[in-house]
């Protein structure tokens, strides 16, 4: 009879294993290692980012577990899809292709471990799946068949090792549309200096000071899309690149700019060496190169020169307050800054946990200096993703939110950071008019600021104004290419409001592509195929919607809705009832 205090759950398990890893150690072991580090490090942060967690990786293997089908269904993709861009980048006979295979099933909990029949038969799926292909198990199958835009092809029964019963099994054909770079020919170079600033390479020897090698980078990225002179690269688009060998040209062509800054940081002590050199994506040529070494106090003004002398290599004229803006610094306390920077690598990994130790970093940044603006703004954010994410339902979060960026601006009122969260707030406060006002500050204070940009469309939208919030997010899509599935919501909200029913359609479907969970694309998608005239299409988003997401009442939806016009929300009331939505 089996213990008690035996605790079992059912959860999804991939399983994933490189084809051929005898051979590629056999012919360059530490060239392998170093591509198995690295695309281990990038398969983990795709299974943190969907919301899974990485078990064990021993050898050439990686075991992790989902609470969701879809969830590892999707990841499993997304790992895919990253590892044949990074292959892209090898000579052939050095690619490392994974093996993946998925099942979903029950499982015996030992502390952090996972053990079973249900770990058992992800492995052996896993070995009948093709290098850089994945199989998934009957059970899997039945999750997530409607709910991914993939081919999948039947195997039938598989007998498999050491389990009784054959197992069902489905080979996935992924043929979905690739959230990547637009490619080749997809861009024109925009009429005025463009610029990509890679991740500067973290050379301390210390994984623990890849913050600082990030936070550098980071900084420069804000001073230089402060300059209107200039097109920059948003960092969430060049930070796809961290980790990878890529070449100039190709960064050019994926994101449509012209020149690239790549580089390097050193942090020792009190000493900081960083490299940098400014290359021609066109030519290979390199504009400028500079090696500095300077004690770490004068990291600030260190961070300025570099900016300097990448605008006058590209020749661009700088106006008075944006020299004034280039010439401030966040804080003359070092260590405030280093916690800050600490801040921002955990705000940027997007789950409760990274965030709620990404407001602890900034709030000791704020101890060591109270007078540290960006630290409130930051920490302003934190609060503000917790409610947008969903973390909390607590309304009060925003009024603290709405608090921290008023001292932030306060402080420093050429901040755009706060001018952009508390035009967000105003929003939801349903205050439009304000909204707009601060956040086309925050623009005019950084003109290549995409989030902004793309928010000013989203306020544009709930504000009446759909067709130009259609051209702003647009925009916003182009300084920020690999944008977010947020920019891809907001377009097609915007669509949908604007008549052009079809691109919303598009854009509505796309989302679901890249997050499956995002319930409230079915609803919208729901009224545009109404408004259509599709009404079987437009009944069977609502159902999806009502399958997928808690009831809440539509009085609650009135408060949560941030409309100008409440007669919108009426209207889509009246449709939804149409299409079999009934009211809570």
């Amino acid at each position: 009879m089996e213990s008690q205090s035996v605790q079992r759950k059912l959860t999804a398990i991939l399983s994933a294993d490189v084809e051929g890893y005898s051979r590629l150690m056999g012919e360059d072991e530490e060239a392998t290692i170093r591509t198995l580090t690295g695309y281990r490090e990038a398969m983990a942060n795709l299974i943190q980012q969907h919301r899974g967690r990485v078990v064990d990786s021993p050898g050439d293997n990686v075991l992790a577990e989902f609470s969701s089908a879809v969830d590892a269904m999707g990841c499993a993709v997304k790992i895919q899809e990253e590892l044949k861009a990074r292959n892209a980048e090898l000579s052939e006979n050095r690619r490392m292709e994974f093996r993946i295979g998925i099942n979903l099933g029950d499982v015996i909990v030992e502390g952090e471990r996972i053990y079973g029949d249900g770990v058992n038969i992800a492995a052996r799926i896993e070995g009948l799946a093709e290098g850089g292909g994945i199989c998934i198990s009957g059970t899997v199958y039945d999750q997530v068949e409607n709910k991914l835009a993939l081919d999948y092809e039947s195997l039938g029964e598989q007998a498999v090792k050491n389990i009784k019963k054959p197992i069902r099994v489905y080979r996935v054909g992924m043929k979905a549309e690739v959230a990547v770079p637009k490619g080749s020919g997809e861009f024109r170079l925009p009429d005025k200096p463009s610029i990509a600033v890679l991740p500067f390479v973290n050379m301390s020897g210390d994984p623990e000071q890849e913050y600082f090698s990030d936070g550098i980078t980071e900084d420069l990225i804000t001073d230089l899309s402060k300059i209107s002179g200039m097109f920059v690269i948003a960092r969430n688009s060049t930070f796809t690149y961290k980790g990878r060998a890529v070449k100039v040209d190709q960064v050019g062509r994926e994101l449509g700019v012209r020149f690239v800054l790549e580089g390097s940081v050193r942090k020792a002590g009190d000493r900081v060496r960083i490299t940098a050199q400014l290359v021609d994506a066109g030519t290979g040529g390199h504009l400028w190169a500079e090696r500095y070494d300077r004690d770490l106090e004068d990291i600030f003004a260190l961070q300025d020169e570099v900016t300097q002398k990448i605008v006058a290599a590209l020749e661009v004229k700088l106006t008075e307050d944006e020299q004034e803006r280039l010439e401030r610094t966040y804080t003359d306390d070092l260590e405030a800054y280093d916690y800050f920077l600490q801040g921002l690598e955990y705000l940027h990994r997007f789950t409760q946990e990274a965030n709620d130790h990404s407001r602890s970093m900034f709030q000791k940044a704020i101890d060591l200096d109270p007078k540290f603006a960006a630290a409130y703004g930051h920490m302003s954010l934190t609060h503000w993703l917790e409610w947008s994410f969903g973390w909390t339902q607590d309304f009060q979060i925003l009024e603290k939110a709405f608090e921290l960026a008023q001292k932030a601006a306060a402080l420093d009122d050429s901040l755009p950071e706060a001018h952009r969260i508390l035009g967000i707030l105003y929003l939801w406060k349903k205050q439009h008019d304000q909204a707009i006002a601060l956040i086309e500050r925050a623009i005019a204070l950084n003109a290549n600021y995409a989030d902004a940009i793309w928010q000013l469309g989203q306020v544009l939208s709930f504000a009446g104004r759909p067709e130009e919030a259609i051209g702003l997010v647009k925009k916003a899509m182009r300084l920020d290419p690999m944008y977010p599935v947020s920019y891809l919501w907001d377009l097609g909200h915007a669509c949908m409001l604007a008549g052009r029913y079809e691109e919303a359609i598009v854009a509505l479907k796309r989302v679901l592509h890249r997050n499956p969970n995002f319930h409230p694309a079915h609803i919208y998608l729901a009224i545009t195929y109404s408004e259509l005239g599709r009404a079987k299409d437009a009944q069977a988003e609502a159902a999806e919607f009502a399958r997928m997401s808690s009831p809440m009442s539509w009085e609650d939806w009135r408060q949560r809705l941030p409309y100008k016009d409440e007669a919108v929300i009426e209207h889509f009331f009246e449709v939804l009832r149409e299409v079999g939505v009934k009211p809570w």
